[in-house]
């Protein structure tokens, strides 16, 4: 049961928009107080003395959120994720990667995504401190700040949860 309560379930906003990722414990409670209808229930039911629910594993909001358009926090995973866990220099994939600064930080360089590559130790250390110019290198691809698209933050849980392509794919 503990193991059902903390599966995840997608939120919709009032126009379908993918707005994030909650378990059924806390899209339950969105649901009992009124704020959420079920969308989709692969799950079964959950049985209480009194009451049978649906489990929730898509749930819309009845009410519109107005937030902000959403972007990718820059961390040491998404850029590995936005180069697929590849090497930026060689073209080796890797789990075992480093995070190179493109222009070194002593040289100006900053903590931007169009300055951080994924990189193997090998060609990281092989750059050290230098340019690219200097270490006479070249990059595989120009790094990007990564759209956040709904695939993108929520693509992850599709291989689950495939009832949440059609929700997902068409923003």
């Amino acid at each position: 049961m503990k193991a059902l309560l903390d599966a995840p379930v997608l939120v919709l906003n009032l126009n379908y928009e993918p707005l994030n990722v909650c378990n059924v414990k806390r899209a339950m409670v969105l649901i009992v107080v009124g704020k959420a209808d079920v969308l989709e229930n692969s799950r079964g039911v959950i049985r209480t003395p009194s009451t049978t629910f649906l489990c929730p594993s898509v749930i819309k909001l009845i009410y519109m959120i107005k937030r902000p358009r959403p972007r990718v926090k820059l961390t040491k995973k998404e850029i590995f994720r936005r180069d697929n866990y590849t090497c930026q220099y060689c073209g080796r994939q890797s789990k075992n990667l480093t995070v190179d600064h493109i222009v070194p930080r002593h040289n100006g360089g900053q903590h931007h995504w169009e300055n951080l590559v994924s990189a193997c130790p090998a060609c990281n250390h092989r750059k050290g401190s230098r340019t690219l110019r200097e270490a006479h290198m070249r990059l595989l691809q120009r790094p990007y700040e990564p759209r956040a698209t709904s695939s993108y933050l929520f693509g992850r849980y599709l291989k689950e949860n495939e009832e949440w392509q059609g929700f997902i794919e068409g923003w």
